[in-house]
Order: structure tokens, then sequence, then C-alpha cells
């Protein structure tokens, strides 16, 4: 069979058979998608042959790229050995525990306790269970209620998807009563006339008005991403996030700092609460905790409030068939041994993430490009009409998609949110990758400046 008929043939499965995440399901049936065979370093092979250089890490999660053999092997020398064993009423495996261990090397001091899932989206799940516990065990009970941002993305589970706040998840499910949103720090379409360091202040204490409306003694905790991913690569002031850290001390109110996409290296520290100078009480892990090869996600709980979980008694009936899987928990292991045993971190901060900003910054002067704004190794694009104002190309973020949809087709991946495109590639990309990044998404610039009517010179 040629490479194009199997191409063909997988496609006609996959419409026959497969429903797909955030998919428009009768467009799928009628149009198809992709398909990905291979992966090596930071490109990924289609079924067509193509080689397409992946700006998106997999999904936020690939930080690594796709030829670390070290996981490989430890995922099968798992699976060897002792390919499942559970975790509930007080067993567990030597690899869930060994993680764990690694686990408190590399997250920020005070942070030694560590519930494992199997996803982001479990993980803060579990945030809500772990937070209502800790309030009824020192006798706080009527401390429910949960504060995210509108637009912020925290899962899709039903408890996930309620703390985040996209509206086209919201319109499809019954979301939780005791989830409350504010205004997410948007600066590009929301400071008007204010400084980057007033418009941080001022949205920060919209958290604080909203606290002091539901009333402190009611609203149990904060959820928040550093930097928010998939709401499309927003970055808060610097001002932000030290005037949220305060009004949640000042107010009684546990800090939770959903790492899932910003943790392992993205905003160029660890973690972003570290990027961004805060002190959460939890934190949500996942995705690049493997490399994106085993499922696994988790919480990181403050010792202050691991003792009182531990110390009160009494059991915490939550948990998964597969927390804390061994073959994922080896993987994991392997991955956070390559962060400690390279200098991976030291050259993103010394070099990679800083050459990133400013060939992501020399974008800024395409014709259609609005802002490029980045941090550590995301990157955002807000597509315009008029450079003067935030007028767009097009309704229903239709250029966005389709600037989107020519860099695919350039053998680029990014990924369209809005009336924006964003990239968050492999931390391992070298300098020479970024440039060609560069060349192929000022390609497909140039070819949504030209579909649009909007002249390039």
């Amino acid at each position: 069979m040629g490479r194009q008929d199997r191409s063909t043939e997988l496609s006609n499965l996959d419409r026959s058979s497969l429903l797909h995440p955030f998919t428009d399901f009768k467009h799928h049936k009628k149009q198809g998608g992709r398909t990905y065979v291979g992966g090596e370093h930071i490109y990924i092979e289609d079924a067509d042959g193509n080689r397409i250089l992946d700006g998106m890490s997999g999904l936020w999660c690939t930080n690594l790229g796709y030829s670390q053999d070290s996981i490989k092997t430890a995922v099968a020398e798992q699976l060897e050995k002792l390919p499942f064993y559970n975790s509930f009423f007080n067993c567990t495996t030597d690899a869930t525990i060994r993680l764990s261990q690694r686990l408190s090397q590399v997250f920020p001091e005070a942070f030694n306790h560590f519930f494992l899932t199997n996803s982001g989206s479990e993980a803060n799940d579990t945030n809500i269970r772990l937070v209502h516990r800790y309030f009824d065990l020192i006798d706080m009970p009527e401390k429910k209620l949960i504060i995210s941002r509108k637009n912020a993305y925290h899962g899709s589970t039903i408890a996930a998807a309620s703390l985040g706040g996209m509206k086209g998840m919201h319109e499809q499910f019954t979301g939780l009563n005791y989830v409350h949103h504010i205004e997410q720090p948007y600066s590009f379409e929301l400071a008007e006339n204010l400084t980057r360091d007033e418009f941080g202040k001022q949205y920060a204490n919209k958290l604080a008005d909203k606290i002091d409306e539901l009333g402190a003694g009611r609203v149990a905790a904060f959820i928040a991403e550093p930097v928010q991913g998939a709401g499309g690569v927003i970055i808060p002031p610097d001002s932000y996030w030290p005037e949220i850290d305060l009004i949640c001390k000042q107010r009684g109110v546990l800090l939770i700092s959903d790492e899932v996409i910003c943790g392992f290296g993205r905003t160029g520290q660890w973690f972003g609460c570290q990027t961004f100078g805060y002190e959460p009480d939890l934190i949500t892990f996942a995705k690049a905790v493997t490399n994106g090869y085993q499922p696994l996600g988790g919480v990181a709980v403050r010792d202050g409030i691991a003792e009182v979980l531990t110390s009160k008694g009494g059991e915490f009936t939550h948990g998964f068939t597969y927390s804390g899987h061994p073959a994922a928990c080896a993987a994991g292991e392997a991955t956070l041994k390559i962060y400690q045993q390279t200098a991976l971190l030291e050259k993103i901060q010394s070099d990679t993430m800083r050459y990133w900003a400013e060939q992501w910054a020399s974008l800024a002067e395409h014709p259609i490009v609005g802002e490029a704004r980045s941090q550590g190794m995301l990157g955002a694009l807000e597509l315009v009409r008029d450079k003067d104002s935030t007028t767009r190309l097009a309704p229903d973020s239709q250029a966005a998609v389709f600037c989107r949809n020519s860099a695919v087709d350039n053998n680029l991946m990014i990924r369209q949110v809005g009336d924006s495109v964003i990239s968050a590639p492999p931390l391992i990309i070298n300098r020479e990758e970024i440039d060609l990044l560069i060349h192929r998404l000022a390609v497909a610039l140039d070819a949504t400046a030209k579909q649009y009517g909007v002249n390039r010179n």
C-alpha cells in the first residue's frame, strides 16, 4: 500500500470511529483531519510524509521533544517489572514513591507532598476536594466558594471546566454553582489608557472586590494560571501577581497556581510562580512532567496545608484507579532527571528565551500584527487590520484561523486562539530552529495579509 493510500485509509477510519476533543464533529466527518505517524527531535511527521516543526510542543507538553530515549526506556523497564498497581488503601509502588521524592527536589521549598492524578483536569478536581477538606478540618466548613478568571482554562471535566472561564465550554454544560469568575488581565484589549503597572494593580483588585462581595468567610480559594496559555498566552503585568498574592493572604483565601502549561521551565524557571514572584498554597501540574510520554498530573501541597490534612485524621475519600501509575511515574522520574542532570534551564535563561524574545518581537513589524508578546518560551501575536487600533482583520477570528492553517500548510504547527496566533516550542529548540519557526510564521502572516487585503509594504 502506498503512502497516499495509507493516508486515505487512516483518514477514513478516523472519521468513521473517533470522536475528537474540541472538534466540530459534523465538519470533521465531512472534511477529515490530520494524522501524525512519527516524531523526532522537535518535528512531527504526518501520514502524507510532511515533516512539521512543532511550535506547540504537542499540546504544551513535549518540552524535551520526541527523541528522549531515557524516558522511553524507563517506561519499558517499569512495564517489565511491575506494569500496574494502585495507590489506594495505604498501598503504592516504589516507582510512585521515587517520583514523589524527585518532585520534592524541583518544586519550590515547602512543597513536599503530592497527590497524583492522570491529568491536569483531574488535578484541578482534586484541588477542590483538597481545599474543601482542609477548611472542614480547621472548622471553617462555610468556606466553599472558588474564584477563577474569565477565559481561563483549567481542564475539561465538569469541575475543571467550571473552574475555567471559557464561554464556549460553559454553554455546553451546567457548571458548579460555587465557582465565580473575575475579569482576566488582558491588557491588549482592556488596558485602554492605563500604564502596565496601573492595569496590573487595577485588575488584581478585581479579586479583592469579588472576595469582599462574596464574603471572605465563604471564599476558599482563587485559582489562576501564571500565564493564561489556552486563553491566548495572556501575560499579566509585573504588578499583577504580587498584588494577587497579598490580597489572598490578607483575606485568608488559598492561592492555587495552575502550572499545567507554565511548569517545568516554560516561563524560564521551574515554575511560573517563581517567575512572577508569588507563593501559592497548591500547585497544579501535568503535561511536561512526563514530557507528554505518559499521562500524569497532580497537585503539590504546601507543607502547612499538608500538615492539617495528614494530622487531623479521617479518610480522604477521593482518588483514581491510575493515581500514581508506576509506568507514568517512571516516565516522570526519567523526565525530571534530564532537567536535573543537564544545564537545560540555565541555557533557557541565559540564551534560548532571550533569543526567542528578540526574534518573536521582530514580528511586531508586520502590518497585521498589533502586538507581539512573549514570556519565557511562550509567544502570542495579536492580528489586526490597523496597528493604531484593535480592529480585527475579519469577524469570528477567521483571519487567525487562516493564518494558523497557512502555517501548518508551510510545515509549522502553531495554534489559533480568538484573533491571536500562539506558539510554545520545545525548550530544546536552538537558534537556527527558532529562525526557521519565525520565517515560516512570517510567510503565514504574509499570506494572511494578502488574503484580507492588507498591503505588506
